[in-house]
């Protein structure tokens, strides 16, 4: 359906698609893209088509998060958050709930010149929840200057949320700035609420 985000996929191969990955005796790469439905090629992407038959790319489809039962991609909330006029970027991550099981922290950076407040906090995480539901609405919205990035600009979530629950965040070697995970911290210490 135009307009709506789904899974990327391919129901026949293409001339230019790969058979396999090198030394890949297991099976690893059928298993990896072929097996999830049968005959067809699962990127592991969402992806959307817009009215004039334009292609986006969403974001990871194996990055999900599931909020008391619903299951939504840090995207999809990225994606709500920038609709406010306020907001830059945004990094959604999934932190550990008792009851929800995860709880979605909204991390934003505003354009130049707009402030932070109380206020636009709570409009921006109303502005998730008019488009996803009340029940993925952010838990936290907090505002960072920057956020963590690889050399080559790709948000790095994982670092966001390790940071974000003080643990180890593993391998940084692509991280750009690993200062911005120090301003995580901090944020995060401090508290913030939508």
């Amino acid at each position: 359906m135009r307009g709506a985000v789904g899974e990327l996929v391919i129901r026949a191969p293409m001339p230019g698609m790969t058979r396999g990955f090198w030394g890949d005796n297991d099976g690893r790469y059928e298993a990896t893209y072929w097996s999830r439905f049968p005959g067809t090629w699962v990127h592991g992407d969402w992806a959307s088509v817009d009215e004039d038959g334009f292609w986006y790319i969403h974001g990871r489809s194996d990055d999900t998060l599931k909020i008391a039962g619903k299951r939504v991609g840090p995207a999809e909330v990225e994606s709500a958050a920038v609709s406010h006029p306020a907001v830059l970027e945004a990094a959604a991550i999934g932190v550990p709930h008792e009851i929800k099981g995860e709880v979605v922290v909204l991390l934003c950076v505003l354009h130049r010149g707009v402030a932070d407040d109380a206020a636009l906090r709570a409009d921006i995480g109303a502005t998730v929840a008019a488009q996803l539901g009340k029940p993925l609405k952010p838990q936290v919205v907090a505002i960072t200057p920057v956020l963590p990035k690889t050399r080559s600009g790709k948000v790095m979530r994982r670092a966001i949320r390790a940071a974000w629950l003080h643990l180890d965040p593993g391998d940084l070697s692509s991280l750009d700035d690993p200062a911005t995970l120090d301003t995580i911290r901090a944020i995060a210490a401090q508290g913030a609420s939508a």
